[in-house]
């Protein structure tokens, strides 16, 4: 087990109000009594199976895999009487042995289907056997609501057989009164009652002589007696030992299925134990996703390095405020064992400083940690905790006698496995002397090779931290034109505690602002300035850089939009060239049609001509070059209505028309060999000496054309 000093370190790291919302999501005692017992670990292997089974636990819970944990009764008890000589169950506790042994079963086969899914859930079951024969027994004589079946054994039946057919009899006998007596006028408003197990009259007492029978007792006001009638007396005599012959049937057969099952003790309390554990584990389970903790890699070496950690009590209370909360980062190896953290009261000092305390302890536990999976926290064997006021009234101790008592503790045990914390070292005595010792302190533990997070407000610390291989400062940062924490740790420089600043902003009268500076040492007052100025101007680069940072998101942004619009008009491009395309190809298609014809028609008139010569111009004619002199001429006529020819030297921007298929274009870019002529929306590569200068006609001389 990690030792832990003092004994109230896990209150003073509020470990206890995580083990209470563990214990909130357990359904069973023996689930709850595992979460009071919980202690953090030392050993890796423990540690290490412990959270792959919280992981696995948490993947079965988000998936669609039903675990078919059940049970969440209180079983020890019954557990406990099967080893006791004579011991008889009753119906209720033998149907709860009989659930126990059903869903251990149920259990055993859902990870008998899930073999290689869950290795470390289905390690815990290994040395389990299902005895079916527990369930067969039980369920032989206890039906679903605990009771004792009829046909547990055949004098039980018989005897149920004849108390039903003496209460039917009964029944009937009894009616025939009540409504005999009911028509004379004997029986009061209620007409009758049930009395000592017995079915009775509710007579008027000015005729309690008339009627024969037992009194059974009268009502308040003694206007009413009860009276078991003479005529059922005997029945309900018959019934009464009816029912003390199925008492003793009933006792005897819940005796001895106790002791049918009384062998299988032993394994009925390794049920108990496993569906315990399996709960306890579940819950584990329910938190971590509660809290949207992970399992870390783990070191087994003393180190930490928290990555976009934050105190899980903290995370939950922002989420119900619907508040934001700022990470942590912070990292502790062999080069940056001692973290000194300052900043300015109620800055999150002792926040930041229990929530590394808290996630060590948690994961020790077996607990998934509130940090991002990339997170590595190591094992240490000791746990050192020095957080608020430890004045004692028992022991007559002052706040710096017993900072001072515990420091010595540290003293004597910290080693290179220790990882310590404390709040305010040195505070509660003369600042000087306080800092001094503070700093002698660090040394001591530094030189002890232990780990650990120091808050503090003395200014000697925060310049050993920078002159001290092993030691590292960090600040917490503070917005002082609003005077508002930002509760953001930031490794690697101390932190101002702006009282001068937090004074002025609360109203404090100027002069005795100035008199306490006056007053303050010199060096001292200058260095604290210095740090608020770097502190300051360091908020003001990480503003500057949020800002690149959004428009680099803006800029990225609009990039994705570009893109998307450039696609866009490129698809569309590319249908209109499709449009194109096809177009052509219909003509083409309609031109080939017509070639087939007059080829048919041509080789008609090669058969019965003797001039094959003039044959052969006739086809060169009709399939070649009247086809393309058609083409061309159609085309010459519709340029010619739009356009007309103004010849020169082609600019860049002029309309150009080709010489052969009178197609019409803007010269868009002339080089050297070539030009550019746009047609519709597509650029072709062309020889300028092919193209000829047009301008589009006047609608007048369109139409006079025309």
């Amino acid at each position: 087990m990690l030792q832990c000093y003092p004994a109230s370190a896990e209150d003073a790291l509020e470990f206890g109000k995580i083990k209470q919302l563990l214990s909130a999501q357990c359904r069973s005692e023996i689930a709850k009594a595992r979460v009071k017992q919980l202690k953090p670990y030392s050993k890796l292997e423990a540690i290490e199976k412990a959270l792959f089974q919280v992981e696995e636990f948490k993947n079965i819970l988000q998936s669609a895999n039903h675990f078919p944990l059940d049970f969440t009764q209180n079983a020890e008890k019954e557990i406990q009487l099967l080893q006791l000589e004579g011991a008889r169950l009753s119906g209720q506790q033998l149907r709860c042995i009989r659930d126990l042994a059903n869903c251990m079963g149920s259990i055993l086969k859902w990870q008998k289907q899930n073999l290689n899914l869950y290795p470390y859930i289905n390690t815990l079951t290994d040395k389990i056997i299902f005895e079916q024969k527990i369930v067969d027994i039980i369920e032989k004589v206890i039906d679903e609501n605990g009771q004792v079946k009829d046909q547990a054994s055949k004098n039980l039946i018989q005897i149920r057989l004849e108390l039903i057919d003496q209460r039917n009899q009964l029944r009937k006998t009894f009616e025939t009164i009540l409504r005999k007596y009911a028509k004379q006028g004997y029986l009061a408003d209620i007409a009758e009652g049930y009395i000592n197990n017995r079915r009775t009259l509710a007579i008027l007492a000015e005729h309690k002589r008339i009627i024969k029978g037992i009194w059974h007792g009268e009502s308040e006001s003694q206007r009413i007696i009860f009276i078991e009638p003479e005529e059922t007396i005997s029945l309900n005599n018959e019934i009464a030992a009816l029912e003390r012959a199925e008492y003793k049937e009933i006792q005897k057969i819940l005796l001895d299925c106790t002791n049918d099952i009384a062998p299988y003790q032993n394994q009925l309390h390794l049920y108990y134990q496993c569906i315990g554990l399996l709960e306890f584990i579940r819950a584990k389970a329910l938190l971590a996703i509660e809290l949207q903790a992970h399992k870390p890699i783990l070191n087994p070496h003393p180190s930490l390095h928290l990555v976009n950690a934050y105190h899980p009590l903290l995370w939950l209370s922002h989420q119900q405020k619907q508040k934001k909360i700022v990470p942590t980062q912070v990292s502790l190896d062999k080069n940056t064992r001692i973290l000194i953290i300052s900043g300015p009261n109620a800055g999150g000092k002792t926040v930041s400083m229990k929530t590394i305390g808290l996630l060590q302890m948690m994961l020790q536990s077996g607990l998934l940690v509130s940090a991002s999976p990339q997170s590595e926290f190591g094992i240490f064997k000791q746990l050192m905790i020095h957080i608020g006021d430890t004045q004692s009234m028992e022991h007559e101790l002052s706040t710096y006698s017993a900072h001072l008592r515990d420091m010595k503790y540290f003293m004597d045990f910290a080693n290179g496995k220790t990882l310590f914390f404390i709040d305010e070292l040195g505070s509660g005595s003369d600042p000087n002397l306080g800092g001094a010792f503070a700093e002698a302190i660090v040394e001591e533990l530094l030189r002890k090779n232990a780990y650990g997070v120091i808050t503090t407000h003395y200014l000697n610390l925060k310049v050993m931290a920078s002159k001290n291989k092993g030691i590292v400062n960090a600040a917490m940062n503070f917005d002082e034109e609003h005077m508002e924490p930002l509760y953001q740790l930031v490794i690697g420089k101390p932190g101002s505690s702006y009282t001068f600043a937090i004074a002025q902003r609360s109203g404090l009268s100027p002069h005795i602002i100035q008199r306490a500076k006056a007053l303050t040492d010199r060096g001292h007052f200058k260095l604290d300035k210095m740090l608020l100025q770097t502190e300051q101007q360091e908020i003001q680069l990480q503003h500057k850089v949020d800002e690149l940072n959004q428009l680099l998101k803006e800029n990225y942004q609009l990039k994705k939009e570009w893109e998307h619009l450039s696609n866009k008009e490129r698809w569309r491009q590319q249908q209109e060239t499709l449009k194109l395309q096809n177009e052509i190809k219909k003509e083409e298609l309609e031109y080939l049609r017509e070639m087939e014809r007059n080829f048919k028609q041509i080789i008609i008139d090669w058969k019965k001509s003797e001039n094959k010569a003039e044959i052969l111009k006739q086809a060169e004619l009709v399939l070649f070059k009247k086809r393309q002199v058609q083409i061309n001429q159609s085309a010459a006529n519709k340029t010619n209505k739009a356009y007309e020819t103004i010849g020169g030297t082609a600019k860049v921007g002029d309309l150009v028309r080709n010489k052969i298929n009178y197609q019409v274009g803007v010269l868009s870019e002339i080089k050297d060999k070539y030009a550019l002529v746009t047609i519709g929306k597509l650029p072709f590569k062309v020889s300028l000496q092919d193209w000829i200068v047009v301008q589009k006609r006047s609608k007048e001389k369109a139409s006079k054309k025309h």
